[in-house]
């Protein structure tokens, strides 16, 4: 029994030993089920980053220019072999409409093959091509200067234009080596992959092609730049050469305007005679107006001489065949220089008939002058107004051209004249109408006080005053008072109204004062206004007996 119980117990304890093994192996077991799953999805979480990866560096890389003309490339050449393929098999088939439908197809081919002719060869051929350097026209005088920094400016463009090319071919190369690095992580952990291993052999070649041109695109820069700034080097030397000349030549006309303004103060002070003052400083001008001249065509023209021949021979001819031309040419050389007319000025041209314009200048060029004609007492005359005049240049040697605002003048004298009669307070009435043109030309005298002394060092002025002046003369039908006083140069109507409108305010107030015009006066005899009486009474009699038949008869 004791044996039995042995027995019993050594089975139990056998049996839990096998169960417990047998639970434990079943754990390791999946424990390692557990542990791969972890590990491929941890794997697969790889390969996908590692895709949006790619998927970032191809949207970085699909606009670059550089990998577009490959792929064009590559696109022309599988069109080649699709379309060799095509014929190939054109040649083995027998049937008349599957034969059509290949020539069909080898037709599109072509389409395509030709629309992409460019890239057959070289693929980067076009984008390593380099601008020709434009031609440098020499920089002779400091005019000229501007468009030297414009040429500069340009070959710089041009130099940076084609470094932007290379380096976008730089970040091309390094984010394809990106990709490669990529595509060889995914390879570890997909090593079987055709896809991805062809993909890689493609990547590889095309790499290899890239680095090629970009080697070949840094060489190329490199001459190119060379020239480039050989050619920069140049036209800054020019300029340099130019800018000292200029300095030069300013220096020279610095120290002749410095020599006049010494000799007109000499003058200014020695010469109290106006006339004289004014000869002298205009003959400093003539003189300093000479030198200048002489320095600039000394400094840019090389053979003088010869250009004296020329303009010699040119201006006879010239003179002779077309006079008028040449003439207003020679104005418009005299305008410019001497200043006697201006854009802006007004001024009043008269013709040979004795047809009279007055208006505003509004261009100068080289055959004519143009001027708007305004509204002034001229145009009242004729009512018109606002026309464009074209005022040949040589009627400044030929006709009478007056100018209202030369050097500076903004005001001219004005008068009204007004007819009082024998009987009229005229000293009363000149005492009203001076103090009104006095009020309401007080600003225009102030600024012909100031330009009046102006013009004083320019010409020989007498007489400068320029308070209003009123005048007495008798005339048939009375006493004339003639006030005149200055008045905008653009605007004499306005002022001439204003101040017409207050004298006949200030006349209306007084009784002694009377504006005289034309007037008949009758004389009739006695005996001739009887009778003339006696006639209108019997002419109303006459009416009055005939209204009184009408109504008895109504």
């Amino acid at each position: 029994m004791r044996i039995l119980f042995l027995l019993f117990i050594s089975f139990v304890i056998i049996f839990a030993d096998a169960n417990k093994t047998e639970n434990s192996l079943d754990q390791n077991l999946t424990n390692l089920d557990l542990t791969q799953t972890k590990e491929a999805n941890i794997t697969k979480n790889i390969i996908e980053n590692l895709q949006k990866d790619l998927k970032n560096i191809n949207e970085t890389i699909k606009d670059n220019i550089w990998l577009t003309q490959y792929q064009n490339h590559l696109s022309y050449q599988k069109l080649i072999k699709e379309r060799n393929e095509l014929e190939k098999q054109l040649k083995n088939i027998k049937n008349k409409d599957k034969r059509e439908t290949i020539l069909d197809d080898i037709k599109i081919y072509d389409e395509q093959i030709l629309l992409l002719s460019e890239f057959e060869s070289m693929p980067f051929s076009r984008l390593l091509e380099t601008k020709d350097i434009p031609e440098y026209k020499k920089i002779s005088t400091p005019f000229t200067i501007l468009s030297g920094l414009s040429y500069i400016k340009q070959l710089n463009s041009q130099k940076d234009e084609y470094k932007s090319k290379l380096n976008q071919i730089v970040t091309l190369v390094e984010k394809l080596k990106e990709k490669n690095d990529i595509l060889m992580t995914i390879n570890s952990y997909i090593p079987n992959d055709e896809n991805i291993t062809k993909s890689l052999s493609e990547l590889n070649f095309t790499i290899t092609e890239f680095k090629s041109a970009k080697s070949l695109g840094k060489t190329t820069y490199d001459v190119y730049g060379k020239r480039i700034d050989d050619r920069i080097n140049l036209v800054r030397s020019d300029i340099k050469i130019q800018l000292k000349r200029a300095f030069s030549i300013a220096g020279w006309i610095i120290f002749i305007l410095l020599l006049s303004f010494i000799f007109k103060f000499i003058v200014k002070k020695s010469i109290k005679d106006n006339e004289r003052s004014y000869m002298a400083n205009k003959f400093i001008n003539f003189l300093n107006f000479t030198l200048i001249i002489l320095i600039l065509i000394f400094a840019y023209i090389d053979n003088v001489s010869y250009l004296v021949t020329v303009l010699g021979f040119a201006s006879a001819g010239l003179a002779i065949a077309m006079k008028d031309m040449f003439m207003s040419m020679l104005g418009w050389g005299v305008i410019m220089i001497g200043g006697t007319f201006r854009v802006g000025d007004r001024i009043k041209a008269r013709k040979a008939n004795g047809e009279i314009y007055v208006g505003d200048i509004i261009d100068i060029s080289l055959l004519r002058m143009t001027i708007y004609e305004d509204v002034t007492m001229t145009t009242r005359e004729n009512r018109r107004a606002g026309r464009i005049i074209f005022v040949p240049n040589n009627y400044i040697f030929t006709e009478l051209i007056s100018n209202y605002t030369h050097s500076g003048m903004k005001t001219v004298w004005d008068g009204i004249d007004i007819l009082l009669t024998f009987d009229s307070n005229y000293k009363k009435a000149t005492y009203i109408v001076k103090n009104i043109a006095r009020q309401y030309s007080k600003g225009y005298t102030d600024i012909a006080k100031k330009q009046m002394n102006k013009l004083r060092t320019q010409y020989s002025i007498k007489s400068p005053s320029v308070e209003p002046r009123i005048f007495h003369f008798f005339e048939p039908y009375g006493i004339l008072i003639s006030i005149w006083y200055m008045t905008d140069s653009y605007a004499t109507l306005g002022l001439r109204s204003t101040i017409s409108g207050e004298i006949l305010e200030a006349f209306e107030k007084e009784d002694d004062i009377k504006i005289a015009y034309p007037t008949q006066t009758l004389l009739f005899r006695k005996e001739d206004l009887l009778e003339s009486k006696k006639e209108m009474i019997k002419k109303a009699l006459n009416e009055e007996l005939k209204n009184k038949e009408l109504n008895n008869k109504g």
